[in-house]
């Protein structure tokens, strides 16, 4: 079995992540290659026997040197250990013609099936996974940047309310970037190898990762802040509170993340720290995330709670209660159905079966690469105001193309001037006729 084979195989045959914990594994397996190399180097000197077979490195296990007419037993490769949990063994005959074949084979002795279909099943299972969260991702980035580029064009959208939608779109962005920033450095090949093509600083891609998802979870709840305050607090200064909310939704990701970092550099500096091996670490990230969901949970069940209680009173009919309206709409749309599902996954094993990974990896990556692109639809396209704005460019526009190819049409008139020159004319003759005093 060959070192492209086994590493290609390594990719499908682990339940959790799958490309990501091969890379670690075949780390391994060319940690044993040097480790064999430096002891063959020391030990393969075969002028004490005339007649001997010299050490070797046969892609999976290191055979030392031996005598003629001696046999060698050694365990199962290490890294076929990690897959099947078996600790067979294997041997090899010092012949005249040189080392015999392994016997039993290795998959015989190690119980790995190396015709099991199961390779072209998951592999295409990811395959398709990664186009379904690629489309999603790109969906989303295209809808939030337009939409981003729409709140920006209108000066009667900038208040404290689309500024914070503009800040969540920014987040939902980085956040789309970051996925395909981390599979362009950390896959960017098709097969196994991708291992060996690691930049050195690889592992800052994923610490700006981690940073973008926290930091979209951090401005979803700013989200259910923001309502929560409008219909508790009368009066409040929106500026004052929008640097706090700023502070929250990017500066608290920094902290974690620093936090984070140092951890990993200092107890679990593997790879690209794209492997989360160590719970308690992993909790600097996941903790704080499972939080804020929460927090938006008990924040959407209060809201609710407010809006009844206001709907049974009479004071809030009319402009009031269609600001409350308009205002809970989109974030009640949002809160409930973003970020819940991650609490119930947060708290999954992590040695469960294969296919309860997939189901899981299926639901989580299909949900969250559309996000993005329900949240531009609710917060901008289906928004009220935004399509007011539109129309009114609109028709402003039309309006301008009917003046302008009327003055084309008519490029003079009785006194020579043109359309807009002879309406400009008639207004100021009629403000001179009303401003002269009648006798």
């Amino acid at each position: 079995m060959g070192t492209l084979t086994l590493a290609v195989l390594l990719a499908v045959t682990l339940p959790l992540g799958g490309a990501h914990l091969s890379c670690d594994l075949l780390g391994v397996m060319r940690k044993t290659e040097v480790m064999c190399t430096e002891v063959l180097a020391q030990s393969n000197d075969t002028s004490w026997m005339p007649e001997g077979c010299a050490g070797m490195w046969d892609n999976l296990s290191c055979w030392p040197s031996t005598p003629l007419g001696h046999t060698v037993s050694i365990p199962c490769p290490e890294i076929l250990q990690l897959i099947t949990g078996i600790k067979g063994t294997v041997h090899r005959n010092c012949t005249e013609r040189g080392w015999s074949a392994a016997f039993p084979p290795v998959h015989v002795a190690c119980e790995y099936n190396i015709n099991d279909t199961e390779y072209e099943d998951v592999q295409e299972y990811y395959m398709h996974l990664k186009t379904l969260y690629t489309v999603g991702y790109g969906t989303s980035l295209t809808s939030l940047s337009l939409a981003l580029i729409i709140l920006l064009s209108f000066r009667r959208l900038r208040c404290t309310r689309n500024y914070i939608h503009m800040h969540l779109f920014s987040s939902f962005i980085l956040r789309a970037m970051s996925i395909f920033i981390k599979d362009a450095v950390l896959f960017s090949m098709d097969d196994i190898e991708h291992c060996s093509v690691y930049l050195k600083d690889c592992n800052y891609v994923m610490i700006f990762f981690q940073y973008c998802i926290m930091a979209n979870y951090s401005w979803l709840l700013v989200e259910g802040l923001y309502l929560h305050t409008l219909l508790v607090v009368s009066f409040f200064s929106e500026w004052k509170y929008f640097c706090w909310y700023i502070a929250l939704g990017w500066g608290s990701p920094l902290v974690f993340i620093i936090a984070w970092s140092v951890c990993r550099h200092l107890y679990e500096n593997i790879g690209c720290w794209n492997i989360n091996s160590n719970a308690s670490i992993w909790w600097i990230i996941r903790g704080p995330v499972i939080i804020s969901i929460f927090i938006n949970f008990i924040l959407f069940v209060r809201i609710i709670r407010i809006l009844m209680k206001k709907l049974r009173t009479s004071d809030v009919w009319g402009n009031d209660f269609s600001q409350y309206k308009r205002l809970a709409r989109s974030t009640l749309l949002l809160i409930p159905l973003f970020g819940v599902h991650y609490i119930i996954f947060a708290f999954f094993p992590e040695d469960v079966s294969s296919r309860t990974v997939e189901i899981r990896l299926s639901f989580e990556l299909a949900l969250g690469s559309f996000q993005g692109f329900v949240v531009a639809v609710l917060y901008c396209f289906l928004n009220g105001e935004v399509q007011f704005e539109i129309h009114r460019k609109w028709r402003r526009y039309h309006l301008r193309k009917y003046f302008w190819l009327q003055q084309n049409k008519h490029s003079s008139v009785s006194n020579g001037g043109s359309v807009l020159t002879q309406i400009a004319q008639v207004s100021r003759s009629s403000q001179r006729k009303s401003s002269t005093p009648q006798n």
